[in-house]
């Protein structure tokens, strides 16, 4: 079989790789119908993550079982089936409370950009569909796996609520579908921080109802403009720099609440500056296992269509170049078929 590893810097091959195998008891193989580039990936791949050797990637997937281990109960070959990046047993404290990604036992999956992939503790992080969807439906469940389900928590973590004022912070997948699901839950006005047109655009299709193109202090000025010095509502941090996290804070309402889903590089607070903003943070690595069942019966639907972030479709061999577009803004998200 052959996969993706990055080597270091700009460095993603497509070559061979161990074929995965049932280890575990509780372990599953699934077939990939589709997986993706995730932003997240374009950490490593710019050398801002380290790493130390070859490494495979991707943690974004869906597919067919074609294999389960002795002590798996509730997920079956032949089964089509969504997860999260987090692998989980979702019965301990953690899962029980909603954090599945913050597991007891949590693994970390981290090499579905190939044809195949064992999941750990298959029973707590898979879901299964009735049936196999329709090819149509696959970008749209695949984008459950990872960044609707984190758009989706940066929208429950900063306590969206029918009729509120939300601003978005970041116009990658994620911030586009947190837009998108801060309307699913009822935003009056959504404001997408962007500079991008077709991002823009895409925005609008989400739900957004303004777009504020500055970043920094202008754009925290921009957002007390249009909110009438007040601030927003609710924040959505979905980018994870030091600039992104003081906006976000900054634009904020008292009482109001700031959530971040972009994993953080070089991220300080100021501990009285932050005493003073009088607002409430909440983030993290997204429970995707505690939204998938929701989020599959919206996709299954037809309510929604979170596909649309994927504006690259590749044949999976063809995956550097998935990483060179989303690195050079060509692309929101790249969509790999085997």
């Amino acid at each position: 079989m052959q996969g993706a590893i990055l080597y270091g810097p700009k460095d993603v091959r497509f070559e061979d790789r161990e074929v995965p195998r049932i280890v575990e008891a509780k372990d599953a193989v699934i077939r990939i119908s589709a997986a993706c580039v995730c932003g997240s990936d374009l950490w490593p791949y710019r050398g801002v993550e380290p790493i130390t050797q070859p490494t495979p990637m991707g943690h974004e997937y869906c597919g067919i079982v074609e294999e389960v281990g002795s002590d798996v109960r509730l997920v079956k070959p032949g089964q089509f089936v969504i997860g999260s990046f987090f692998a989980s047993d979702n019965t301990c404290q953690n899962c029980r409370a909603g954090y599945q990604s913050s597991c007891q036992h949590r693994e970390f999956i981290g090499s579905a950009q190939a044809p195949m992939l064992r999941v750990p503790m298959a029973d707590g992080t898979l879901v299964a569909t009735r049936e196999v969807p329709p090819d149509a439906l696959i970008p749209s469940l695949l984008a459950t796996s990872d960044v609707l389900g984190t758009g989706w928590f940066a929208a429950d973590a900063a306590n969206v609520k029918r009729g509120q004022t939300v601003v978005v912070i970041g116009d990658g997948a994620v911030g586009l579908l947190a837009a998108l699901s801060a309307r699913e839950m009822g935003a009056e006005r959504i404001i997408a921080m962007s500079r991008h047109a077709p991002r823009q655009r895409l925005a609008r299709e989400f739900g957004a109802t303004d777009i504020v193109s500055a970043r920094g202090d202008e754009g925290v000025a921009r957002i007390m403009d249009l909110t009438r010095g007040i601030g927003a509502d609710a924040v959505l941090e979905c980018v994870g720099t030091q600039e992104s996290m003081m906006q976000a804070i900054r634009s904020t309402r008292k009482g109001g609440y700031v959530s971040y889903v972009g994993v953080p590089h070089g991220v300080q607070l100021n501990g009285e500056e932050l005493f003073f903003a009088h607002v409430h943070l909440h983030g993290g690595p997204a429970p995707v296992r505690r939204y998938l069942p929701k989020l599959i019966d919206l996709v299954l639907s037809g309510k929604i269509n979170p596909g649309k972030v994927f504006d690259l479709t590749l044949p999976m061999n063809q995956v550097a170049e998935g990483y060179r577009a989303m690195d050079e803004r060509r692309a929101i998200k790249a969509l790999l078929r085997p």
